[in-house]
Formats: structure tokens, sequence, C-alpha cells
């Protein structure tokens, strides 16, 4: 069986200062051991005093068995293998570079690991030949992998290490071989190209629309297709009725700066061609990119406040609300594509 235990940066022991994250494994009389999630798990200690700027008052309000979170390393004792550690310490900045650099090497480690689980080799030496020169050349072996998704061979076959023999008169000779084999390559790059093919950024904005003229529901309509023909083949504009007077504006694109950009022109667009009719569209949330779980929890707000609208244009006078130009459009018929 291959040993898949290994650190994911090539140093044993943190520096003192830096921020690394960590598990708490369990809570003692003096304070909670944890273990260094990005040191193969070596064991520190944070003491009570070392948890909170504040008065304690509950040590369990604090810190909790099983959770992750960032701390600063006060000392290392690296002969005895000792490492006290500080959450009281670390900053907001620091905590959010430490979140970010272990999310990126959790996934690089996860890919080295299966790698060699794969091929059934030892975990270590793909860092020593792979990961770790990568972290030096690039900062980071993530930014490595991104260039590996589109140009393997630049990255990879670059690589070298020094390598022992006898040589036929009995003398030791240093040899300068390839790193990667390439049964390692084709392993690595398809893995790479598995987890780490660009995904498309979710952009979003949110707005709200009123026109008061008459077929101010029209006009609304044409707003919105002005909209959606800002958009793209790259950065297709979807824009949808929340609830009136309430419009979201949507794209889906692999460049962030770009999408924003196209929002943008998407609004200007909306807010020429209502404001011909003296109508008013006042931007509530910029363009701006939004994670999974946001997009999760908006669309289970447009589905409750759908089932809200359901219930309104039941009543009798939902025709004689809708001359209000409002902008209670719908979807279904006006050509508008639903997001």
């Amino acid at each position: 069986m291959p040993n898949l235990e290994c650190r994911m940066y090539e140093p044993r022991f943190p520096e003192v200062d830096a921020a690394v994250m960590i598990q708490v494994k369990h809570i003692a009389d003096m304070g909670a051991y944890v273990s260094l999630l990005e040191y193969n798990n070596i064991e520190g200690m944070i003491l009570f005093s070392e948890l909170s700027r504040r008065r304690i008052r509950s040590i369990s309000s604090l810190i909790k068995v099983g959770r992750q979170e960032p701390a600063i390393v006060l000392r290392v004792d690296r002969d005895k293998g000792y490492i006290d550690l500080s959450k009281r310490r670390v900053s907001e900045e620091e905590a959010h570079a430490c979140e970010d650099r272990y999310n990126k090497s959790k996934l690089v480690h996860s890919i080295m690991r299966h790698v060699a689980e794969t091929l059934e080799v030892d975990l270590e030496p793909l860092y020593q030949r792979i990961g770790w020169p990568l972290y030096r050349k690039y900062g980071h072996a993530f930014e490595a992998f991104k260039l590996i998704v589109a140009d393997p061979d630049s990255i990879l076959d670059a690589l070298t290490y020094e390598e022992k023999e006898v040589g036929p008169d009995g003398q030791e000779v240093t040899k300068v071989v390839p790193a990667v084999t390439p049964e390692v390559k084709d392993s690595l790059v398809k893995n790479i190209r598995r987890r780490m093919t660009p995904q498309p950024l979710k952009i979003r904005a949110d707005v709200e629309m009123k026109c008061f003229q008459f077929d101010g529901v029209l006009h609304i309509k044409q707003a919105m297709k002005k909209a959606e023909a800002a958009g793209n083949d790259n950065c297709p504009v979807k824009i949808k009725l929340v609830a009136p007077p309430l419009y979201v504006l949507t794209t889906q694109t692999l460049d962030k700066d770009q999408g924003i950009s196209v929002l943008t022109d998407a609004i200007k667009a909306c807010t020429s061609e209502i404001e011909k009719y003296k109508g008013k569209l006042v931007v509530k949330e910029p363009p701006r990119a939004v994670s999974e779980r946001e997009d999760k929890l908006f669309l289970d707000q447009i589905d409750s406040l759908m089932e809200q609208n359901a219930e309104v244009d039941g009543d009798d006078d939902s025709e004689e609300e809708e001359d209000t130009g409002m902008g209670d459009v719908d979807l279904t018929n006006s050509g508008v594509t639903a997001y």
C-alpha cells in the first residue's frame, strides 16, 4: 500500500507569526489541542488565554471540537514538535488570506493524493519532484495547475531532479532527469483538467423599474428587451421580474470584469429606454459576482415571491392594478427570456 500521508508545503513546520488553518481535536484543562491541517495534522495547542481578546464567559462559544479556523503561530519547538498557537491574534485580513491559501492548497493536495493513489506510489516523492518545485516557482502550485489546464507541456516538462547512481568506474554520478514520467503526467493532467476547468461566474444586478405612463407595462417590456440586447454570445443577458417593481439582471461568463461591464451597459440601455416614457430605473444592487449559496437563497426568494404573486393575480382587481404600469409583466407572453 502506498503512503498517502504528506504535508502540503515543503517546510515541516510553519514559521512563527504565520497564519495556519487548524482543526480542534479536543479540549483539555489548559486549552485546546488542534491539528495543523496544512502540515499533515501535526499537533498544536491554543491556551484558553489565546482564544479571545475579551473576557471569556463560555469556552464552548469560542472553540468547538471539529471546527476549522485560522490561528497564528506563536512558538515552534522543532526538536520536540511543540507548536503554540493563538486565535485572538488573527486579524480579519490574515484570516481571509489564510482561508484562501488553504482552499487552494487543499485542492492541490486532493489532486496530488488522487494521482498517488491511482498509480500506487508514495505521495511525498510526488511532492518532492512536482508539487514543491511548483510552489517555489509560481508562489503556489495552484497557480501552476491553472496553467497546466491549457499548456501542460511547458510547465511539467521543465521540471527535473537530480538522481545519483554508480557509474561503470564505481564512482557515484549525479544525473539530471525529468521529474515527471509519462504515466504520472497523464494522470496528473487528467485530474487537473477534471477538477480545475474554469466554471462560469454568475453576475447579477438588482434594479427597481417603474413607469406610470399610459401603456407603462409595454414600455417596461421594451426596456427589458433593450437590456437583453446589450448582451453578447460570451455574456448573454437575462432579465427577470422578481416582484413589482423589482427586477434582476444576470449573465454568466468566465471573465468577471467583462460580465460586470456587460450588465452595466445593459442597465444603461434599460434606463435610457424607460426614461423616454418618463419611467424610472433605480439600481438597488450593482453588478457583482454571486456565489452558489447566494444564488440559491435568491432563487428561494423568487419562488416565495412568485407564490405570493400567484395569490394576488387571483384577486378581482388584478387587471386594474396592472394598468398602473408598475411592471407586473407576464413573462410567458412577453417574449422576454425568463431566468
